[in-house]
């Protein structure tokens, strides 16, 4: 991460929730309860695949799946920022980021944090770099993105926006605007 990079802390929320359904993940036993083995690969993780179609299908099911999830990835999150906390000033960060992909969505970050960091690009960008990582087809990444927050949605509650349309060398050259203004505003804390 090109925050990281920099000297910036990150707390991915996304990485916590993909290790509370890896095998063994403290999340497993409560997801079989509730979902069934139909939803446990043989290597013991939660399939994504198999999830995914429960959930777009039934937004209860959705809600129980979150339900299950968010408690422990803010329990989560909430330990690693402890964690960060601790030390001097010389070792720790000088700011922390939490990725939070549905933060519009879930509602729970938007008053929980200082300030919004929208990574933004054009629709047909994202639909494209969703279809290359996960080899979903047009029609369920737009099915997943129709269900939700919009771009305009995301767009409205962010403090600042990086622009990753183009480039990783316009990527850069942003956020190395961004973390001056950032390392500034904690100064100032």
């Amino acid at each position: 991460d090109l925050f990281v990079e920099r000297g910036a802390a990150l707390i991915d929320t996304d990485e916590i929730a993909h290790r509370l359904t890896a095998p063994g993940g403290a999340a497993i036993a409560a997801i079989r309860t509730a979902f069934g083995d139909e939803v446990i690969a043989p290597d013991g993780r939660m399939d994504r695949a198999a999830m995914r179609a429960l959930v777009f299908a039934a937004p209860a099911r959705r809600k129980a799946l979150e339900g299950i999830l968010h408690p422990l990835i803010q329990a989560t999150v909430r330990d690693e920022l402890s964690q960060l906390a601790k030390g001097d000033s010389v070792s720790r960060p000088p700011y922390i980021l939490i990725a939070v992909p549905l933060l519009v969505e879930s509602g729970h970050w938007l008053h929980r944090v200082d300030r919004v960091l929208v990574v933004d690009c054009p629709e047909e960008v994202q639909v494209a770099r969703v279809m290359a990582r996960s080899g979903l087809s047009e029609a369920q990444v737009r099915s997943i993105m129709a269900a939700q927050a919009s771009r305009a949605q995301r767009l409205a509650v962010a403090h600042a926006v990086i622009d990753n349309g183009g480039s990783l060398a316009d990527t850069a050259a942003q956020v190395d605007r961004l973390h001056a203004r950032f390392l500034a505003e904690a100064a100032q804390a």
